[in-house]
């Protein structure tokens, strides 16, 4: 038996633990662009989360033939009027890093009081086979920006973001406590039982729309 193969569209090292940890079991070989693609890069311009995840399956469906997982995720700040939003990884300019954009983001909110600091993070999945769109998945999670950086776990903003029911940020969370609550966690999850109904389904096919839930 052929052993079928999912490509997560992305370079992100820590959104790939995070993907491959949630879809444990499910019989699929999870490949990262590095073992088919190196090199090749998509740049995103879209404006929302899905047009950048979209834009970047179909890109990379015209490389590589199969079914490919993209996504495209950040962090919604109300106090700044929902940035950074699409342009979370590269919010502190040209040369950005997790330490940097974090940076912006306690300086951007300094004076800004606790009840003002609301946030949630945002997750778009698209599914592609064969240069055609299967199904796209969302995930959202709501918190507050901390004042200080707290935890060592994680990636991104995951220090910043304090998690209320959990009295947690998503840094001081064990992976996999925050891949139960995380707006990627919760994606991942609506594909997870996606992918699960489609093993059940007759071949030639994935299941219809109304089988699973968006």
């Amino acid at each position: 038996m052929i052993e079928r193969r999912l490509l997560l569209a992305t370079r992100n090292l820590g959104k790939v633990r995070e993907i491959r940890r949630a879809l444990g079991g499910v019989p699929l070989k999870i490949i990262g662009l590095e073992d088919v693609l190196p090199g090749l890069s998509h740049k995103e311009r879209g404006k929302t989360f899905s047009e950048n995840a979209r834009a970047k399956a179909l890109y990379y469906s015209r490389k590589w033939d199969g079914l490919i997982l993209a996504e495209d995720s950040g962090l919604e700040i109300e106090a700044l009027d929902g940035a950074p939003g699409v342009r979370s990884a590269r919010f502190s300019g040209p040369k950005p890093s997790d330490e940097k954009n974090n940076r912006k983001i306690l300086r951007l909110l300094r004076e800004v009081p606790a009840a003002g600091r609301k946030a949630r993070f945002v997750c778009v999945m698209v599914l592609v086979k064969n240069g055609s769109v299967v199904r796209e998945f969302r995930g959202e999670v709501r918190g507050r920006i901390g004042r200080t950086p707290q935890g060592a776990s994680g990636f991104g903003y995951d220090p910043l973001f304090y998690y209320p029911p959990l009295r947690r940020t998503f840094a001081e969370l064990p992976p996999d406590v925050k891949n139960t609550v995380s707006h990627r966690g919760r994606a991942v999850l609506k594909l997870r039982a996606f992918l699960e109904a489609e093993k059940k389904a007759p071949p030639g096919g994935f299941p219809d729309r109304a089988a699973v839930g968006r």
